[in-house]
């Protein structure tokens, strides 16, 4: 199950940046230098203003990727107008959450810009997706939605590391994997459908989110010691 695509080892870390304010984000970056590569932002900093302006300060001052995971959900032609302007920012991936015309307008307007789209968020249990009225397997809607978006020009898909083995089955290798929910260690956050480092990229995980495991660093002494901790466990996966 493990990804063959052309990716530097360093970039398949993906850092959630999910902090209250961008001069703390941009704290957090120069605190991890060189261990991290690739971040999300999210919406908790875009609603905390200057969301542009620190995807262009991670772009083009520090050298670094972006995954601006805001989930457009909206009328086709708002999800294709905002799609269009979030890839001029350099952007790297984008996510979108929604039906096959949303997914559809999204891919038109990417440009350079990768489209990953959501499948079911790793918050969710069976019980939770029994409230929201999906009566499926979850391993089934997220399958589903990974042909969908395929077939509708997105590039990829966010998806648990305990689905991503359904995908790359079903899918192959042609559809990118990008999964988060990952813990190092025993879990006791908010996130129900996790696997570890290595599990999710045996599983067939293209990328992984790490998010509180890297901030709370707990077992190192700073977060850029269990960044690197990480991306040690990415190159022993790779070169197994």
């Amino acid at each position: 199950m493990l990804s063959d695509k052309s990716i530097d080892l360093h970039d398949r870390l993906i850092f959630a940046l999910d902090v209250p304010t961008p001069e703390e984000a941009r704290a957090l970056v120069e605190e991890l230098g060189d261990s991290v590569s690739f971040y999300k932002v999210g919406l908790e900093l875009f609603m905390a203003g200057g969301y542009i302006e620190l995807i262009d300060w991670l772009v083009r001052d520090k050298g670094k990727k972006v995954f601006a995971d805001l989930k457009f959900f909206d009328v086709p032609q708002t999800v294709a107008s905002a799609v269009r302007n979030l890839a001029r920012t350099g952007a790297h991936f984008a996510t979108v959450h929604g039906n096959d015309a949303i997914m559809e307008a999204a891919a038109r307007e990417k440009g350079a810009m990768k489209i990953l789209a959501v499948t079911a968020l790793t918050s969710l249990d069976r019980g939770d997706l029994d409230d929201l009225g999906f009566q499926v397997d979850v391993a089934d809607l997220v399958l589903s939605r990974a042909r969908r978006s395929l077939a509708l020009g997105c590039d990829g898909v966010i998806s648990s590391g305990l689905e991503a083995p359904v995908i790359r089955g079903e899918v192959g290798q042609k559809i990118l994997i990008i999964t988060p929910g990952v813990r190092p260690v025993q879990n006791d956050d908010d996130q129900k459908r996790t696997v570890d480092v290595a599990q999710a990229f045996e599983n067939g995980a293209d990328y992984i989110v790490v998010g509180r495991p890297i901030r709370d660093h707990h077992g190192f002494e700073t977060r850029k010691e269990a960044a690197e901790s990480i991306q040690k466990t990415i190159a022993s996966v790779f070169a197994a």
